[in-house]
């Protein structure tokens, strides 16, 4: 599948994976940074943003996805950086498809399954009424319950087109509350997999997605990994503190780190 993008700047591509129910334009401060010195590609995943829909959505697709569409826009190949699901997809394409990523960047999440958090997200997105007149404030009211934050819910929210008769859902919906327990899980690998490329390994100082216990599980399969961490920040690392982040990630990028 050919994903939509945003792209921006001249020089060594970086492709940006947005984690769920995100899109790339949410890397906004940050690919303007990048874009100074690298033509930047922010990638709409399957499902997301503007890009297509589609029922399967297993990580071997979805980084099949990135690959056409890299090999398409002539980016092989590229520094790969991948935000939560965007992470998982990276790394599946560089342990797939190695020529593909000439660098690989994760952002708060490890190879391996989690608690399926995101499930009661899109329980409460699917439930909200789509009639003609709906206002975004009745649409965050519903999901206050599932969904206490309000920036989370702002984040959801983005998805939602209240412009169209009925509202209607932008991302694939259905076909994520289908897939979810793949999403959330990580898939069995061939063995012997492993990417040597360099690799940077980036955490939230705050958040809980990588612990100390995944670092041998994550060494196994890509050997050169580094980490770093994030200070005053916790899962949405980028957009939380993205000066930190770009801090982090610039000298690695710049093969100066």
């Amino acid at each position: 599948m050919r994903l939509k993008m945003l792209e921006s700047g001249a020089g060594e591509p970086v492709a940006l994976l947005h984690g769920l129910f995100g899109q790339g334009r949410n890397f906004g401060l940050v690919q303007r940074n990048l874009s100074e010195r690298h033509r930047v590609l922010a990638l709409d995943l399957r499902n997301h943003g503007d890009s297509p829909h589609e029922a399967r959505m297993d990580y071997p697709a979805m980084a099949g996805d990135v690959a056409e569409t890299l090999r398409a826009a002539e980016a092989r190949p590229a520094a790969v950086l991948g935000h939560s699901m965007g992470g998982k997809v990276a790394m599946m394409l560089a342990l797939a498809d190695p020529g593909a990523v000439s660098r690989l960047v994760v952002a708060d999440i490890a190879p391996r399954g989690y608690r399926p958090t995101f499930g009661a997200y899109a329980a409460a997105m699917r439930a909200i009424p789509l009639r003609p007149g709906l206002t975004r404030k009745e649409a965050d009211a519903a999901l206050v319950e599932a969904v206490p934050e309000a920036g989370v819910r702002a984040f959801l929210l983005q998805n939602l087109d209240l412009a169209a008769e009925p509202p209607r859902w932008r991302i694939g919906l259905e076909e994520i509350a289908a897939a979810m327990d793949g999403i959330v899980g990580w898939p069995d690998l061939p063995a012997g997999s492993r990417y040597d490329g360099p690799v940077l390994i980036l955490r939230g100082e705050s958040s809980d997605y990588i612990r100390p216990r995944d670092e041998d599980g994550i060494r196994a399969l890509f050997p050169r990994a580094r980490f770093a961490t994030v200070a005053k920040a916790g899962h949405w690392l980028h957009a939380e503190n993205p000066a930190g982040f770009l801090e982090a990630l610039t000298p690695f990028l710049e093969d100066r780190a």
